[in-house]
């Protein structure tokens, strides 16, 4: 998958990075081969928890649930 990314410097000169397709997806770092190292990190995190919320939204409504990678 493929995201993109905004970089920024902070007033502390560390490198803030977001990425707005996922709202609240956001990391930094002190230059910018660590901060986009760290964003990839927050991504992933960011779509596993999405994933469990719905996960356990189905579970409750008694959907089934199929699995399937990407």
């Amino acid at each position: 998958m493929v995201f993109h990314v905004r970089l920024a410097k902070a007033e502390d000169e560390w490198i803030v990075v977001e990425c707005p397709v996922l709202p609240g997806c956001v990391s930094q770092g002190k230059d910018e081969q660590e901060a986009l190292s760290n964003i990839r990190e927050a991504i992933a995190a960011w779509l596993w928890a999405e994933d469990r919320k719905a996960a356990a939204q189905a579970a409750k409504s008694g959907e089934p649930e199929i699995l399937v990678t990407v």
